[in-house]
């Protein structure tokens, strides 16, 4: 399906949004705009122009024409000033117009904060910085995943997945690694994306920002470091420029996460996890163990998979669309066949597999884990290791058994009072803890560590 944009894709997609000059540059109504700052008088007793910018985020120059009309249509008057300075700013306060402006927008929403950018300039940004035009390069990758083993063959295939933008699977053996490789595949991008605080569709607000998914950074040109309340004016505050997100969501995912939340009480909306997510990468860990079956999360994202358009609905009924520009990778340890028929497959056009570790790959883990805990790890300690899971327990070897196993000998060296060390003992009990065995398994043939 084509996808229309405004200006805003002409724009350079690392470049922050310009400061609008002029109501009209806000791509916001004046009536919109009074309604705000009413509500913002009424609720939160702003009464400065200082105090109104720093909250809706736009530049002195727009408040200004918009109180300036509040003053025209008598809802605000002067009622003094802050100080008795030459620089003391005027306070304003509303008139009983004004308070009754300001109730029956409050009826309506009781939002009150950053101004919202258009739902049209907000899909053109997700379209200028899509997840796809940022280059991941092989070096990017190496560096990404230095400090774990993962097969050469399994990376030159991740490489194409990732950058490809689109979704990936990655199934297999439960801890081998599926979740770490899906975070560091999340934490290789670099480039900086601009998320609106809110924006508006319809006549409703719809809060996007979140401080728990969006990392916000301090963007400084070399122009700029010098003069950085120059730099604030000229860009657009009600975006933050971020980190690409991450969301990570696992078996407590809901039907109703994916949704439109409204809040019946203060009448505005919050988007739902996969546009918090936008532009960045969104991680369904242990799908298949969700609250809600494969079949109906797969049901709601087929189409946004398939056309990168996704449909959303306000509860009035009103439905929009907005690009669906994500990472989308579903980590799990169940066979795909039982989680997703083929034409949901088809869909997803990476699909890559974590195998449990050869013997070899198994001592490297092992070594470099035991490594960053200042331990040795010796011939003996090691074969014990394999012989016992893989002879006596009659169990696969996994990647996350030597981190298991390492942790529980510090444990047993801190509370015995010495230096980390590795000894039979201490490796026999982190084994009887690995797995749930029953009283036949004594677990205390072996040999004994130098």
């Amino acid at each position: 399906m084509e996808q229309t944009v405004t200006n805003v894709e002409a724009q350079n997609a690392n470049q922050a949004p310009p400061a609008p000059t002029h109501i009209e540059n806000s791509g916001l109504d004046l009536n919109f705009l009074i309604n705000l700052v009413a509500k913002g008088m009424y609720l939160e007793n702003k009464e400065e122009i200082s105090q109104l910018t720093q909250s809706t985020k736009l530049p002195t120059s727009v408040i200004n024409v918009v109180t300036q009309e509040m003053i025209d249509r008598k809802l605000i008057h002067a009622a003094g000033s802050s100080g008795v300075s030459a620089a003391a700013a005027v306070r304003y306060q509303l008139t009983r117009d004004g308070q009754q402006v300001a109730a029956d927008a409050c009826n309506q929403s009781q939002y009150f904060g950053p101004a919202p950018v258009t739902l049209e300039d907000y899909k053109a940004r997700i379209l200028a910085q899509n997840i796809a035009g940022e280059r991941v390069s092989k070096e990017d990758i190496a560096k990404a995943f230095d400090d774990i083993i993962v097969p050469g063959e399994f990376v030159k295939r991740l490489g194409p997945a990732i950058n490809s933008g689109h979704s990936i699977l990655i199934y297999g053996p439960a801890g081998n690694g599926k979740t770490t490789v899906a975070e560091k595949v999340a934490s290789i991008f670099e480039s900086i994306v601009y998320i609106p605080y809110c924006f508006e569709v319809d006549g409703s607000i719809v809060k996007v920002f979140d401080p728990a998914v969006h990392k916000a950074v301090e963007q400084l040109d070399a122009a700029d470091t010098a003069r950085p309340s120059l730099r604030r004016e000229k860009n657009d505050r009600r975006w933050v420029a971020c980190q690409r997100p991450v969301v990570v969501t696992g078996g407590e995912l809901s039907m109703e996460m994916l949704d439109m939340k409204f809040n019946a009480l203060v009448k505005f909306y919050e988007a739902p996890l996969h546009i918090k997510a936008l532009n960045g990468t969104f991680i369904i860990d242990d799908f298949g163990r969700q609250k809600v079956s494969p079949e109906e999360i797969l049901n709601r994202w087929i189409v946004p998979l398939q056309t990168r358009i996704d449909n959303l609905t306000l509860h009035s009924g009103k439905a929009f669309t907005i690009p669906f520009d994500e990472l989308v990778i579903f980590s799990t340890n169940m066979a795909p066949d039982d989680l997703m028929d083929p034409a949901f497959l088809r869909r997803i056009p990476y699909k890559l597999e974590t195998l449990d570790p050869s013997e070899e790959a198994f001592r490297q883990i092992f070594t470099a884990v035991a490594a960053k805990q200042g331990l040795q790890l010796t011939d003996a300690i090691f074969d014990y290791v394999v012989h016992e899971l893989c002879d006596t327990l009659k169990k696969p070897l996994a990647c996350y058994q030597p981190k298991f196993i390492v942790d529980q000998v510090i444990a047993a060296c801190k509370y015995e009072g010495i230096e980390p060390t590795f000894n039979q003992d201490y490796v026999a009990d982190a084994l009887s803890n690995l797995y749930v065995q029953n009283s036949a398994y004594v677990g205390q043939v072996g040999i004994d560590a130098p």
